[in-house]
């Protein structure tokens, strides 16, 4: 009979019993018989509790010992090692077997083509041995590996190499050991033949870092921009956010047969092949910034997930939405930032609003969860990285890292929850981020309104705004967020005019707090033109009735890239909404010559970067377009969309 699973809550979390302060794996590695020995210094968290019970699936138990004493005082129940009347102290070991081979869940240890690879987060590690699985419990690991040296020439794990050697009967063994503790999630290990790619930096204290590159046989000439791209990494991070890497050596594994994309293993990144090579025969440029993200993405979790974990899954978006918010500000920063943040921003309104308007719709910070892999999402991971975007924003970036620093030293070391990353911002700024919490705990995209009136007679110009975010099923009541708005008002000429109330400038990020707020301007001269949430300034929809000619305006006077591509969508959005309802009535389709022409001037401005004229003529994604209209009508949409890259294929060829 199956199992039924329980849901877990968030605000039912408390601290284990027991934790696990060092532990010493031993793997004999056979496909299809390995035998693991876990030796585990356990301590009493609790003082009411003497009864252990750690996590277990598909093992067969052969021994345990508790100082070195046999134990019989034990029961496996249901996934459980229940083990009884422990003391506050001790050394456990562990004896179990294990079957890579038949390990079909692809979670623990397991045999991929001729490799024997691991992947452990979330609940992984549990299917390798006995063990508190949860990321709250932080051990020191020291893993030594032994298997035929002919089929298995290369045993990895994670931290520095410690020991090696060699046994009469034609197998091996390395040891490693990570002196910096960690949650089993975080375990590697990987046992194979490989073409190796070597290289080394040394960091900003001075120390040599060797880094290895390990591929598939016949790979290595598409090894180089990975190599490359990690040493940007390991620069940047040292830069940016003044991280520098902390063990002697780093290494990736980039095969076909790993399961999932990537993997952040402390030391011991693990990559499917596809997002680590590549050679300029086959792949594109967009593959080579792919690979560039990705790498700077596992190598950033050193400190951002590996260094500080999160103390639950429920916390899931503390690592990935903060690390994918320093992966995109890498790749900002060594390429297009404008370009980075437009395609950034698609994913978000073509995908992310989609899931926050479907069945699967959660806040990045989960209440409640069945099973943990249904929320590795765009909610957690994107939205997540904007929310951590606009706490850069209301900040700025000199408090933004006061901020990072103040969390670094206090949680370094530990597992940590969203809240104390934001006390940690809110503490270093001193600015009130108690509003701002909501973000973790609200799901649904909001839209905010905004409406506009001009009182020539005291030369002011007045933006009334309002948010609303739709209930739910599980949450009927929506609370007013904290939203920093990003503004620029900009006169018919296109010169920008500047923000000022009572005789003092007004910063251009506005904060609206409330469900309505009213923000008023002085000396304006004339109506002015306003660009609103410019650079994508909080993942919300926005309602403005802007006309064509404004629209028009923005595309070529905004200072802002990003806003000009913005007031581009936008204009296109009117008329792909119109088109599809005309498509429906089977009328003709149309696009004003007005409108040709404000997209032929950008593509005739030589001032203007060829990678954003290329994003302005990017039409929105059909999936984003169906996200604008009540009933969704898959073939008007697409008829459209061909019809306006026709028309201007066409018009632009004069």
């Amino acid at each position: 009979m199956t199992q039924q699973r329980q849901e877990k809550y968030r605000q039912y979390y408390q601290v284990p019993d027991y934790t696990i302060t060092d532990i010493e794996l031993d793997f004999v590695l056979d496909p299809a018989t390995t035998i693991v020995t876990a030796i585990s210094r356990v301590k009493r968290l609790n003082s009411q509790a003497n009864v252990l019970i750690l996590d277990g699936k598909n093992l067969i138990l052969h021994t345990i010992h508790i100082d070195d004493k046999p134990w019989t005082a034990y029961r496996e129940e249901a996934g459980k090692l229940i083990i009884e009347s422990v003391p506050d102290t001790f050394v456990l070991k562990v004896v179990n077997e294990i079957n890579p081979l038949k390990n079909t869940v692809l979670e623990g240890l397991y045999v991929s083509a001729d490799v024997l690879c691991t992947q452990c987060e979330a609940e992984g590690f549990r299917h390798i041995t006995y063990y508190l699985d949860r990321p709250d419990v932080l051990a020191r690991f020291t893993t030594c590996i032994i298997a035929d040296k002919s089929s298995y020439p290369y045993l990895l794990s994670n931290g520095n190499q410690i020991d090696k050697g060699e046994t009469n009967d034609g197998r091996h063994w390395v040891k490693w050991q990570d002196h910096f503790p960690k949650p089993s999630y975080l375990f590697a290990l990987i046992a194979g033949d490989f073409d190796v790619l070597y290289d080394n930096y040394v960091s900003q204290s001075g120390r040599n870092v060797t880094l290895a590159l390990f591929v598939d046989k016949g790979n290595l000439d598409r090894a180089d921009w990975a190599m490359v791209s990690l040493k940007n990494a390991m620069r940047w991070d040292e830069t940016r956010f003044g991280y520098e890497y902390d063990l002697d050596i780093y290494m990736i594994v980039a095969v076909d047969c790993f399961n999932m994309g990537a993997m952040e293993n402390k030391g011991l990144n693990i990559f499917n092949a596809k997002y680590v090579l590549a050679k300029t025969e086959t792949a594109t440029d967009k593959d080579y910034l792919n690979i560039k993200a990705v790498i700077g993405h596992e190598y950033f979790h050193n400190w951002t997930g590996n260094r500080i974990t999160c103390r639950d899954w429920f916390q899931l978006s503390l690592k990935e939405g903060l690390t994918v918010f320093r992966d995109q500000e890498f790749s900002s920063d060594l390429g297009s930032r404008s370009v980075n943040r437009i395609e950034n921003v698609s994913l978000m309104r073509a995908h992310q609003f989609a899931e926050d308007a479907s069945p699967m719709a959660h806040p990045i910070r989960p209440e409640k969860v069945i099973e943990m892999n249904n929320f590795y999402t765009l909610t957690v991971y994107e939205k997540g990285a904007e929310v951590i975007r606009m706490l850069h924003t209301l900040l700025g970036e000199e408090q933004f890292q006061a901020g990072m620093k103040l969390y670094t030293a206090r949680h370094d070391g530990s597992a940590a929850t969203c809240d104390d990353f934001v006390q940690a911002m809110q503490d270093a700024s001193n600015i009130d981020l108690t509003l701002f919490r909501r973000w973790y705990s609200q799901l649904g995209t909001p839209l905010v309104t905004v409406r506009d009136e001009y009182l020539a007679e005291k030369q002011q110009y007045l933006l009334h705004i309002s948010q609303i975010t739709a209930p739910t099923s599980d949450q009927a009541e929506k609370l007013p967020l904290h939203i920093p708005l990003d503004i620029e008002l900009y006169d018919t000429q296109g010169n920008v005019i500047p923000l000022q109330h009572s005789g003092r400038a007004v910063h251009s990020v506005l904060n609206v707090v409330k469900v309505e707020q009213t923000f008023v301007f002085d000396q304006v001269n004339s109506p002015p033109i306003p660009s609103l949430l410019r650079e994508f300034s909080a993942p919300v929809k926005l309602d403005y009735s802007y006309t064509d000619e404004q629209l028009a305006l923005l595309m070529q006077y905004a200072s802002n890239d990003f806003a000009r591509w913005d007031a581009a969508q936008s204009l296109l959005s009117i008329y792909i909404k119109e088109n599809v309802v005309r498509q429906q009535q089977r009328e003709d389709l149309i696009l004003p010559q007005h409108i040709i022409d404000a997209f032929k001037s950008v593509l005739l401005d030589e001032a203007c970067d060829p990678a954003l004229k290329a994003q302005l003529f990017t039409l929105p994604s059909e999936n984003e377009v169906a996200e604008w209209v009540a009933i969704i009508d898959a073939i008007a949409i697409h008829n459209v969309i061909n019809f306006i890259i026709q028309k201007f294929a066409n018009e632009m060829a004069a």
